[in-house]
């Protein structure tokens, strides 16, 4: 069966006021807890056999220090822009197009879009994904184009706090 991991970026700065969001880095917390989630991720086994990322800076960094805790080549990270300002909908369809060779995916991304994407393809009742949280699932078809709502069950739910 295909699983889908869905993470929320790690927390990020807004120090710079004038910075576009689009730009915003990690702050220190970010970049203490992305490596963290990577290490708590490979303890669970997982490993993607594809990473999609916003190319939005903050999800980008996420991505990166996440796949070097999974031994994930970082060169071959996939940055989809319709994954920054995006809704349920376009993340459905990011997903839809992922080759069915794909068993284990990882998405990086951003709130609130991906709560209540979680919400709507396992029926789960998750008030927040906080940063750098991730959301693991298992498909109950066999496919990526059957992504939609209620398509999955709820594997794990893990966060950087439950590692502090």
């Amino acid at each position: 069966m295909k699983t889908l991991i869905l993470i929320r970026h790690a927390k990020s700065d807004w120090s710079n006021p004038f910075l576009h969001d689009f730009d915003r880095e990690l702050n220190a917390r970010g970049l203490y807890d992305a490596p963290l989630m990577g290490t708590s991720l490979s303890q669970k086994h997982i490993h993607p056999d594809l990473i999609l990322s916003s190319p939005a800076q903050r999800a980008k960094t996420t991505a990166m220090e996440i796949a070097r805790k999974l031994s994930y080549p970082e060169d071959t990270i996939t940055y989809n822009a319709s994954l920054y300002d995006s809704d349920i909908e376009t993340i459905f369809e990011v997903i839809r197009a992922v080759s069915d060779t794909c068993e284990t995916l990882m998405v990086f991304g951003h709130n609130p879009e991906f709560t209540e994407c979680v919400n709507a393809l396992c029926g789960a009742d998750i008030e927040n994904i906080p940063t750098c949280g991730a959301v693991a699932m298992q498909l109950k078809e066999a496919n990526w184009k059957t992504i939609g709502f209620d398509a999955a069950e709820l594997l794990f739910f893990d966060t950087p706090k439950q590692h502090r």
